[in-house]
């Protein structure tokens, strides 16, 4: 099997095993607005006869915190009831394919989330593409390595081992079964956690004056807090940045025009997504609407941009 196969294989298991995720997720909170009464792709109505919308979010996933935390206050500025469900990548390709979620808005599309589209592309639609970014290998810039290619022969540095994510993270599976095959990287073991375990152990480290490698992707606040760089790769391992987008329940959009229209209006730099973030770190966990809401004061006239008159 090569290292698509696997890759595939891989997280097609762990999208199986998501159909349970949804179900049970759904369960034990109140029920999804939107699409989630019967997976009509519907999204625009409520028991009170309201516009209402529900949005997945991977925990920890800090550039999809900002973008599902700024079109929350979006939306409900304009009349929408929105409802935010946190779950695994896998089940948030699940959930918005079979409609019991609406949308997810940061999907890394073509090489990323690669995996659960090729499985669930019949089931979605893209509704638009706001910004772009790029998986990368980072370490702190007090270490002389500056290419993938100078880990090679250096994993004692490093401790022997890269500190990654979410197990069913593209980017986990990329650097598995791509970057370190790419660049002779068999001295060390990737560590599969979380985000926010491997930005504490990021920061443990620089704290410390020590050696680490992480999996990152730009744009990220910590590229801002910490003094780290990106390793480069020559290779393209990692193959081309990616582009995030708006995915939705095959059908949402012919049905909702008026969202599917702002979305298609919305942009981000990658500095201004990065900028979202940061404000997010500072204002800390629970405060995300806070801090999304005094950036569109600030960028009023951006934002008013998105929307048409």
């Amino acid at each position: 099997m090569n290292a698509v196969s696997r890759r595939q294989a891989l997280l097609l298991g762990l999208a199986a095993g998501a159909l349970g995720t949804v179900s049970a997720c759904s369960g034990q909170t109140a029920k999804f607005s939107g699409g989630s009464g019967g997976g009509d792709s519907g999204g625009s109505g409520d028991d009170d006869g309201g516009k209402s919308v529900s949005l997945a979010l991977v925990a920890g996933w800090d550039d999809a915190i900002a973008v599902t935390y700024l079109w929350k206050e979006l939306l409900e500025q304009r009349g929408y009831s929105v409802r935010i469900q946190e779950l695994e990548i896998a089940a948030v390709f699940t959930g918005v394919a079979n409609g019991q979620i609406d949308m997810y808005l940061d999907a890394w599309l073509p090489t990323t989330h690669q995996a659960y589209w090729d499985r669930f592309k019949d089931d979605l639609e893209v509704l638009s593409v706001w910004s772009s970014g790029v998986n990368v290998l980072a370490v702190p810039d007090y270490v002389s390595v500056s290419s993938l290619a100078d880990l090679k022969g250096n994993a004692g540095e490093f401790g022997d081992r890269i500190v990654g994510v979410e197990a069913g993270g593209g980017l986990m599976t990329a650097t598995r079964e791509q970057v370190m095959p790419a660049y002779g990287l068999d001295q060390f073991t990737l560590v599969e956690g979380s985000s926010p375990a491997m930005l504490a152990a990021l920061e443990t480290a620089i704290k410390r004056k020590q050696a680490i490698a992480v999996t990152l992707w730009e744009p990220h606040w910590a590229f801002s807090r910490y003094p780290i760089k990106a390793l480069e790769d020559p290779d393209a391992a990692f193959g081309e940045p990616d582009e995030l987008s708006v995915i939705a329940t095959k059908g949402f959009g012919a049905n909702n025009p008026e969202l599917t229209e702002w979305f298609k209006g919305f942009k981000l730099t990658p500095a201004q997504l990065g900028e979202i973030m940061e404000r997010n770190q500072e204002a800390g966990q629970g405060n995300e609407q806070t801090a999304v809401k005094a950036w569109i004061t600030e960028n009023q006239a951006e934002v008013d941009g998105w929307f048409p008159a």
